[in-house]
């Protein structure tokens, strides 16, 4: 017995590069049957260091666990073989520009006359309709428009120019938002019996993430004090992060330093007056943890409970007995031999969750899953012939 929660799920899958490959990724893990179409030149993250023997694991991550289809949209028959897949598929997800699958005959309205029951997910800079869903857009451009890289940027004393990132946190974060989409929409086609469109705007996905500054946004009211930012703390070695978000933190905080004197001084006792005078409480803070290296001053903070941490590498959190612990990493293989990718940081107690082990060569399983595609023997070998 497949004890995957998703396990005879059948997914079709047209995303490239991030966002949408890190939503059917998950599918996968959780056992759907995810059969990834790609275009003769494939998705260009295969082509993304780090490299083996032309085998990208950046690749691998984002898609292990899924067959690979190679397929050319510009041939009719390539496109009657997507909607005879589709007709039997429950999930399709693509991340085209908004009107290609209109024009090539396999968006929303058209699957849905011949699968009525199909969770059909679109991922898209903008969004499907509006004013600006044909304009193109990369993770990067995302950040900038959403208004995320000022607001980080009104945290960063002394900027005048916004951070570079190449950290694609939107490509993640509406992957993310379009794989739960799914779930509900398939949640709610066991009530309905029918499938739906999910509609998934990495623009707003991306400002999700403004929670405080998309609320002071809509007022012209005095600006609040500002709120304290948990800055890098200074020590005899380097630097460590906490953070102080209640009362009893604060108080643990003081404790850690030596100076309960602090729950009683008038600067800092009360929250308001700690948040107008942070720069004042991190300089006496810190004239403490200068002398003292960074293990001393974490281990003083464990033992108060205060929320702390080095600064890591992620060669180094991979080290992390914790991540050994929860077996966040598993095994994959590819044509270049075996990696590690990160499992879904979620676990299910009922059933296994768990990142798929191959990542598919190019075109893999082209020849097995459209031999189940419904096309004629003719169909097939033009196909190949054009191959």
């Amino acid at each position: 017995m497949d004890r995957r929660a998703l396990a005879g799920l059948k997914v079709v899958d047209l995303t490239t590069t991030i966002a949408g490959p890190h939503c059917t990724r998950m599918l996968a893990d959780l056992g759907a049957d995810v059969i990834k179409i790609e275009g003769p030149e494939g998705d260009m993250m295969r082509t993304r260091p780090p490299l083996r023997s032309g085998a990208s694991t950046n690749f691998g991550q984002l898609n292990a666990g899924k067959r690979s289809v190679v397929l050319d949209l510009k041939d009719p028959v390539a496109v009657k073989a997507v909607r005879n897949l589709a007709a039997e598929a429950d999930v399709f997800v693509e991340n085209y520009r908004p009107g290609v699958t209109k024009r090539l005959g396999i968006s929303y309205a058209a699957l849905a006359e011949i699968n009525p029951r199909l969770v059909y997910c679109s991922i898209s800079g903008y969004g499907q309709t509006g004013p600006s869903a044909e304009l193109a857009a990369y993770a990067p451009v995302i950040h900038a428009a959403s208004g995320f890289d000022l607001a980080h940027m009104a945290y960063q004393p002394g900027r005048t120019q916004p951070d570079n990132c190449g950290i694609y946190v939107a490509d993640v974060i509406s992957g993310t938002y379009a794989f739960g989409a799914i779930m509900t929409a398939l949640y709610q086609r066991g009530t309905m019996g029918k499938g739906q469109h999910v509609d998934v705007s990495m623009l707003e996905s991306m400002l999700s993430l403004t929670v405080t500054e998309l609320q002071a946004a809509q007022f012209t009211l005095p600006p609040p004090p500002k709120r304290p930012i948990f800055s890098p703390v200074a020590t005899k070695d380097g630097y460590i992060h906490f953070a102080v978000a209640s009362e009893r933190t604060f108080q643990g905080l003081c404790a850690a330093a030596g100076r309960k004197d602090w729950i009683t001084d008038p600067r800092f006792a009360k929250y308001l007056d700690r948040r107008g005078n942070w720069a004042e409480l991190m300089e006496e803070f810190e004239a403490w943890s200068r002398t003292l290296p960074s293990k001393d001053v974490l281990a003083a903070l464990e033992r108060e409970a205060v929320p702390a941490s080095p600064y890591r590498t992620v060669a180094e959190v991979l080290e992390d007995p914790q991540i050994a612990h929860r077996q966040a990493l598993a095994p994959v293989e590819d044509r270049g031999g075996t990696f590690k990718a990160l499992n879904p940081p979620f676990r299910l107690s009922a059933s296994e969750v768990k990142v798929g082990s191959f990542a598919a060569a190019l075109g893999e399983h082209t020849d097995e899953v459209l031999a189940t595609a419904g096309l004629t023997d003719a169909e097939l070998a033009t196909m190949r012939g054009k191959a």
